[in-house]
């Protein structure tokens, strides 16, 4: 069995998307994983020692990161007079540090994330994002400053109490957040 599958299937049992991180970082997977990690697929993407991560870098679940291609498969099937082949295009990624990344991001490759960076969930991202910005859509663009919405989070104010390593919230959060999106 082809070790990067073994790798994937070992992730399985190991329920912290931190210590999930940790292994993967023991394992030296990425070309670099920081410290202070969360990964939380289980998924190991096609040429891993492509993708460097930074400190303080939280990816949630099913983000994807892109390294290649496979256009050459198809281009190497056209009907062409001449020998010519198409080669497999390739290309890094870098996440810096101070990083979130919501659910279901893409990130292709030939691409710098910045530090002090927020991806929205369900972004395509397709170029390289400065330092300090939010982003977000498809292609995905700046949609604040980071400290914009440090500002917001910091009055964000709640008295709901979720447990996330448990994964659960309390049926009174729950009540206070059906609550609170009914009355927006």
């Amino acid at each position: 069995m082809n070790s990067r599958y073994c790798l994937m299937f070992k992730l399985l049992f190991i329920k912290s998307p931190m210590k999930r991180a940790e292994y993967l970082k023991r394992k030296g997977i990425f070309r670099h994983c920081g410290n202070r990690v969360m990964i939380t697929s289980r998924k190991i993407p096609l040429y891993p020692n492509l993708i460097s991560i930074g400190n303080n870098v939280w990816i949630a679940s099913g983000v994807s990161f892109i390294t290649h291609d496979v256009a050459h498969f198809m281009l190497n099937g056209l009907n062409t007079e001449d020998d010519f082949k198409y080669m497999e295009k390739i290309g890094c990624i870098e996440i810096g540090d101070n990083v979130f990344i919501g659910s279901n991001v893409q990130i292709l490759y030939n691409v710098k994330v910045g530090n002090n960076v927020i991806i929205a969930a369900g972004s395509c991202v397709i170029k390289d994002v400065p330092d300090n910005s939010v982003v977000g859509g498809i292609p995905a663009k700046m949609i604040a400053s980071f400290d914009d919405f440090i500002e917001k989070r910091r009055n964000l104010k709640t008295n709901y109490k979720a447990n996330n390593a448990g994964q659960y919230v309390t049926k009174e959060c729950a009540d206070e957040m059906w609550d609170l999106f009914r009355n927006k």
